[in-house]
């Protein structure tokens, strides 16, 4: 899996996790000298893991060029929405938040 997603990151317009998937990014050596985050619970272990990256705590989401990590799963979802913004427009965002039923947080910090 871990080939997987360092072959496929290069293909893409934009590589991200939520959560722990901050883990599988590290691994893979995509994340290395970069500003990340990941669930709280986890930013040491993440930290002491991968040294080479920074991790930083209380930031929901933080996007890198083609990189993006989340901190949560309800921030995963914020960020989903930000993205399709990026991509299809803000208008289509606020409806697939109505749709699911979804307070959108667009704050990143």
């Amino acid at each position: 899996m871990i080939d997987w997603i360092r072959k496929t990151a290069k293909e893409t317009q934009i590589t991200g996790s939520v959560c722990t998937g901050a883990f599988l990014l590290a691994e893979a050596g995509l994340l290395d000298g970069l500003k990340v985050t990941t669930h709280w619970e986890n930013i040491p272990d993440l930290q002491k893991n991968y040294p080479r990256i920074q991790v930083r705590e209380g930031i929901r989401w933080i996007e890198q060029g083609q990189l993006i990590t989340a901190a949560g799963i309800s921030v995963g979802i914020d960020m989903s929405l930000e993205l399709l913004s990026k991509f299809a427009g803000v208008e289509l965002a606020e409806h697939t938040a109505r749709q699911i039923e979804y307070a959108w947080n667009r704050t990143t910090i």
